[in-house]
């Protein structure tokens, strides 16, 4: 460390960048050979929580990676002359002299003392893919990628499962930003399928997703719904991935029409994501919210007001407004103005199908209203612009009178229609519904927050041999006591 520290004055002397920028780069290639330490480690002893830990380290550095220190961490890692280190080399571009410098002068490589072992060569793959993606070189990622999965395709060991799913996840993320994203779904069935064949549920959990996200990117809605049908099923491993899960499923369910199992998935995907993921969150409640319109529900005016939600979700709160007061000419307005980012949230065409329930809204507040009205006026409140409104005010609220929506008649002769008065809900089953509703949903996050507990491997064996060594020694004493007094009775 004293050596480093002489050079890096020295450095100053001839006026090199200052002292700062040089030990912020010492500081992050240490950690990255801490994090390599530990790989190297969990290689050894088999143990996959290290190289897990190990990725979880590394996200927190990601956004400090630069050119210098992944060079020069390639060059601990893995050392001059292997195929690996020219292969990585080649898509990171040449850095600084100076950095470069300072890290020779503390840095012995790793490879020159022993053997690589793969998980660390897998791990520099990871490095350098998440270096060209954060600098947005998606074309040098996509080679990058395309490298590491032809490698992976070789290895067969379960230490590797973390980081391997992470290159997938990469590796579709690099192809969807140059829009190549149909080019790959070959090889990821392809991998999915070597997945389950070595029970690598990690990685089937993550290309699973990858599929269903590639399918409905292409608004492939029945392929994404039989792969997800056909998938193995198993106990989710993280918690991202089955929040990525839970949102696909909610958006292959409303385009089934299946909204309260969509509903259900949807609002899952977005209180399970974490706080962070401000993004994918957005997108959850955006779906949830025109799902919930679907069915018949209005929203809380909370849901729009989330913190760093309010703009985001701002074009979904008018429409729940229109929706809610049942202004059909409000609904167009409203459809019209935010028609852009309706279509670049591929949710317009839920939209369109909003204008049954805007209408259907607006008719059961007539009902409410009005003990006899007549259809002419229906039409005009309902703001009909049909060739024939009052003809098609008849057939809305037939329609709504048999699907159970208003409780009213038709008199057809006199051209009216007559509400019936509304009773006291409070003596129909409603109630009781509502708090089973709450019910079921309070036990069933009670349920998953007890699979979700993690526990240490084996601690139930430990505890298990602890208590026996305990009570055998306490064995050991009695008997020892036994014979004591046993001796003492001779004498």
């Amino acid at each position: 460390m004293t050596t480093t520290t002489q050079d890096v004055e020295m450095k100053d002397n001839n006026q090199t960048p200052p002292q700062s920028i040089v030990s912020a780069t010492t500081s992050i290639l240490q950690h990255l050979k801490e994090i390599a330490a530990l790989i190297d480690t969990g290689s050894y002893t088999k143990e996959v929580r290290r190289v897990a830990r190990a990725v979880r380290l590394t996200v927190g550095i990601r956004q400090k990676l630069t050119a210098s220190v992944v060079s020069s961490f390639l060059d601990f890692a893995l050392g001059h002359g292997s195929e690996a280190h020219a292969r990585l080399s080649s898509f990171v571009p040449k850095s600084d002299e100076h950095d470069m410098e300072v890290d020779t002068a503390s840095s012995i490589p790793l490879a020159a003392s022993k053997h690589v072992p793969v998980e660390l060569e897998v791990y520099c793959y990871f490095i350098v893919l998440l270096f060209l993606i954060d600098q947005k070189k998606y074309n040098e990622a996509k080679a990058c990628s395309s490298a590491s999965i032809a490698r992976l395709k070789s290895l067969n060991k379960r230490t590797i499962d973390v980081i391997a799913s992470r290159l997938y996840f990469y590796y579709s993320l690099s192809y969807e930003m140059t829009g190549d994203l149909a080019e790959i779904r070959g090889t990821l069935l392809s991998l999915h399928h070597s997945a389950t064949l070595r029970h690598d549920e990690l990685g089937q959990e993550t290309l699973l997703n990858l599929l269903l996200r590639n399918y409905l990117h292409y608004n492939l809605y029945d392929q994404a719904e039989k792969l997800r049908s056909k998938a193995p099923r198993f106990e989710a491993h993280s918690n991202q991935q089955f929040c990525r899960y839970l949102f696909y499923l909610g958006k292959i369910r409303t385009i089934q029409l299946e909204y309260t199992d969509a509903k259900e998935s949807l609002l899952q995907a977005a209180r399970k994501a974490p706080v962070a993921a401000l993004g994918f969150r957005v997108q959850c409640n955006k779906w949830a919210i025109l799902v919930r319109l679907l069915l018949g529900e209005i929203p809380e005016r909370s849901i729009f007001m989330q913190k760093g939600m309010e703009k985001a979700l701002r074009p979904y709160f008018e429409l729940t407004n229109a929706v809610r007061i049942g202004d059909l000419e409000l609904f167009r307005n409203v459809q019209e103005k935010f028609a852009k980012t309706f279509s670049e949230d591929r949710t317009h065409n839920l939209i369109v199908r909003l204008r049954h329930n805007v209408i259907r809204t607006g008719l059961r507040n007539i009902s409410i209203s009005y003990s006899r009205i007549s259809l002419t006026d229906v039409a005009q409140k309902l703001r009909l612009n049909s060739a024939n409104p009052v003809a098609d005010a008849e057939s809305i609220v037939a329609k709504a009178i048999r699907d159970g929506a208003i409780d009213a008649t038709i008199d057809h002769k006199n051209g009216y229609m007559v509400s019936k008065e509304t009773g006291d809900i409070y003596s129909t089953n409603e109630p009781q519904n509502a708090f089973n509703s709450r019910i079921a949903f309070c036990l069933n996050m009670h349920n998953e927050a007890v699979r979700a507990l993690r526990f240490p491997p084996n601690t139930h064996r430990e505890k298990e041999s602890e208590e026996k060594r305990r009570e055998m020694k306490q064995q050991e004493e009695e008997l020892a006591k036994y014979m004591a007094e046993e001796d003492d009775d001779d004498f």
